[in-house]
This record gives C-alpha cells, sequence and structure tokens, in this order.
C-alpha cells in the first residue's frame, strides 16, 4: 500500500499559494465592519452565534484570574509550563540583545535609530481541534521579552492548560473567544477589549483573513497557512524515526504537507510501511491519514538535487535527516526552521525548545522568517544638525536632488539653511 505517492522531481508543486480563499475574505470582511461599528454587541452576538460564548459565561479573564488557574494546576504541569517559558524567554532575550540602537555621522551632525516596542499586542492562539497552550507561550513571551506594556492573549474555549500558559507567559488578560471576530475586537478595540498595535499568532483560514483585511491599520506577523513539514534523508535516516516525524506533522490538519526527499530510493517503502504500521495505532489517524494524501515523496539523484528541491519550495520545517547533515546546513536557504541532524526533532522545535514556532509557510519562507521579537519592535530613525557649516554639502545635494524632482518647495526649504 502507498501511503505517500511518489512523484518526479520535475512534479514537485510551487509552494507560493493564497493563505485564504477570495469567499473567506468576503464573509470575513464583513464580521470586521460589524465588530468595528458595533463593538462589543457584535462580539457577543458572534461569540454566542460560533459557540464560544454563552450569555452568563465570563468572556475575559484579567491576570489575577488567570494566576489563580495557573495555582489551581498539578505541580507537574506548572513546571513543565515554567520550563518551557524559560527557554522559549531565554532565544527571545538573545535576539532583543542582538538589536541595538545606533548612531552615525552626518555632514554636520548625527543619524541613528531608536528601538521601541509597540504598547499593545494581541496574541491568537488556537483553541479548536486541538488546544495550543505552546503558541500561547511562544507569542506572548516573545512580546514581553520585547517590551510591550500590555498583552492579551485571544482563545476560543481555553482549556486550563491554556489559561495557565498565559498567565506563565505574562499575559494581562485573555479573551476567550476566536475567530475573526477575536482579530476584529484586538484590532479595533470592543467593550474592555483595548485597540491593540500589533496581532500575532497561528489561526484557522479565518483567522487568517481577518489578520490580512487589518493589516495596515495593525502590524501582524504574517498569512500563515496549512502546517509543512520537509525532510530531506539519506540511506542512514531511520524509517520509523521519518514516518513518526511526518506523521506529527500530518495529525496538525487535513490540509497539512508532509513531504520526503531522499536520496535512497528505498527509504520511500519503508517509510510508508512504517507510516501504515504507526497510523494503526495513532488516536489522530482521521486527521493524519487525510494530510498524507497531500503530501508526497520524491527521490533525487544525490543530495546536492535535494538541497536544490528544498530551497525551491521554501518549506515552514525543514528536517535533514543525512549522514554529514552539518554539511549541508549553509547551502540550504530557503525555510522557517531548519532542524538538523536525526536527533533533531521538529516538534522539539514546536514544543519550546527556543526558536519561536510560528513560521512562514506557502513558499513565503523566500521573503519573510518566523514570529520574533522584531515583530513587536519599531526601528524609529532620527537626524540631527548642529553645524550648518559643516552640513553645506548635504544641504546642497538636496536641493539639487528635489530639482531633479521637481518638487522646487523642498528644494526652498533646503535653501533656507544655505548660508
Amino acid at each position: 500500500m502507498s501511503i505517500l505517492k511518489q512523484i518526479q522531481v520535475s512534479d514537485v508543486p510551487v509552494m507560493r499559494r493564497n493563505p485564504v480563499d477570495a469567499t473567506t475574505l468576503t464573509q470575513t470582511a464583513v464580521i470586521l465592519e460589524n465588530v468595528r461599528t458595533k463593538g462589543w454587541d457584535a462580539l457577543q452576538s458572534y461569540a454566542q452565534k460560533f459557540g464560544d460564548w454563552s450569555p452568563g459565561q465570563q468572556m475575559i479573564l484579567r491576570k489575577e484570574e488567570m494566576l489563580a488557574v495557573l495555582k489551581s494546576i498539578p505541580e507537574e504541569d506548572r513546571l513543565l509550563l515554567e520550563r518551557s517559558v524559560a527557554r522559549v524567554r531565554t532565544f527571545a532575550e538573545a535576539q532583543r540583545a542582538s538589536l541595538t540602537e545606533t548612531k552615525v555621522p552626518v555632514p554636520g551632525g548625527w543619524a541613528g535609530h531608536t528601538i521601541e516596542p509597540v504598547e499593545r499586542a494581541g496574541c491568537y492562539a488556537p483553541g479548536g481541534r486541538y488546544p495550543l497552550p505552546s503558541s500561547v507561550i511562544m507569542t506572548v513571551v516573545t512580546a514581553c521579552v520585547a517590551g510591550v506594556k500590555e498583552v492579551w492573549v485571544a482563545s476560543p474555549k481555553p482549556t486550563t492548560m491554556t489559561i495557565a500558559a498565559a498567565a506563565v507567559s505574562g499575559a494581562d488578560a485573555l479573551l476567550a473567544v476566536g475567530g475573526a471576530q477575536a482579530v476584529a475586537a484586538m484590532a479595533y478595540g470592543a467593550g474592555d477589549i483595548p485597540a491593540c498595535d500589533a496581532i500575532v499568532g497561528p489561526g484557522n483560514r479565518w483567522v487568517t483573513a481577518a489578520k490580512q483585511l487589518v493589516a495596515g491599520h495593525v502590524a501582524i506577523d504574517m498569512l500563515a497557512g496549512p502546517s509543512e513539514l520537509v525532510i530531506l534523508a539519506d540511506h542512514t535516516a531511520s524509517p520509523d524515526v521519518v514516518a513518526a516525524d511526518l506523521l506529527a506533522q500530518a495529525e496538525h490538519d487535513v490540509d497539512a504537507l508532509p513531504v520526503l526527499i531522499t536520496s535512497d530510493a528505498a527509504l520511500v517503502q519503508s517509510v510508508n510501511d512504517a507510516l501504515e504500521k504507526q497510523l494503526a495505532t495513532l488516536s489522530t489517524a482521521e486527521t493524519a491519514a487525510v494530510a498524507l494524501q497531500n503530501g508526497f515523496a520524491v527521490v533525487v539523484s544525490d543530495v546536492e538535487e535535494g538541497v536544490a528541491l528544498c530551497n525551491q519550495m521554501a518549506p515552514e520545517h525543514l528536517q535533514i535527516m543525512l549522514e554529514d547533515a552539518d554539511q549541508w546546513t549553509s547551502q540550504l536557504q530557503h525555510y522557517g526552521g531548519l532542524f538538523i541532524g536525526s536527533g533533531t526533532a521538529e516538534v522539539l522545535g514546536d514544543y519550546c525548545a527556543g526558536p519561536n514556532h510560528t513560521l512562514p509557510t506557502g513558499g513565503t519562507a523566500r521573503s519573510a522568517g518566523g514570529l520574533c521579537v522584531n515583530h513587536f519592535l519599531r526601528f524609529r530613525t532620527w537626524l540631527r544638525i548642529d553645524d550648518s557649516q559643516a552640513a553645506q554639502p548635504l544641504i546642497q545635494d538636496a536641493i539639487s536632488l528635489a530639482r531633479h524632482e521637481g518638487l522646487e518647495g523642498h528644494a526652498r526649504a533646503a535653501e533656507a539653511r544655505l548660508l
């Protein structure tokens, strides 16, 4: 039985695709406008319509209430969350420390930039088929390390662990509503929910459509589609491990994309045999089996051809299970997250090893990276001229460029500074 179909290199599909269809965008726009204009009433109405909330239920949890939930969970779960948060925080702090303010001389003065966080951020965490407290950690901790003063979480039907994760990560409040209406509330404000300056985090097509439509009004991280994993493997890879990693990705969603690229033709059948065996006992097999039909296996002539194919695809997750994995890392150019060596399971990245698991999909890794502190920061430039005499060459150049562009007012404003 062939679970993962085998295709030729020339048949590998282009990964570039729209993250949201036109119909979803149109329907989402209606939700956004209603929440924008009608605020809390519209948010309640949609939350009730889509089953996130019923009259009498609490829709917003404040910090003290989330902390109370954190205290109520078993100690082993609390310690688990704390360890996970610590690893993500350490990585995010290293990212923040790598960014510094700067100052350079210009004729007659100085120019530079400052780095400041946005004031308020909204972090979305899915809560549908699988609640994801790990996504709460990834988004909230990163925002807090960036220096954001107020951080909101939105997650439909939050579990105890989701609420506890928000608390230990440092969130200020949690909106127990999901979908486009939650994104609208965080973008425009609704009732006690303030308008945020940035909205980040993964979600379904309604969430992604809402983020696309509010982009520009607020900052967003990315428009992420279904999850992707490409494994580049050779004869040293374990078929059982490869199959386990592919299934871990496939169980996310029926639209997930698991892919095997290998220089070992025999590995394809061995992996398919392992997939069949592991599916038989996998509790999420119904979802994973469908997702496997989206995926494929490709046999390449050598690792070099496999690397070129990976660069062409620019996947969200790229896992290399090669005898000499380190030799090839510098040649891999396009990916959201890279996982080097057979011991480096992609799921370790999902579960708070440190780097963020919110990553670009659909080939957009060619132009974007994963969620990081930068998404919550503003690089603000400044210019100061102290010595008018020394600035004369700069002023003369400004006058000339302005007149080349036909902007006489610009030229005269610069001329007013001539000595």
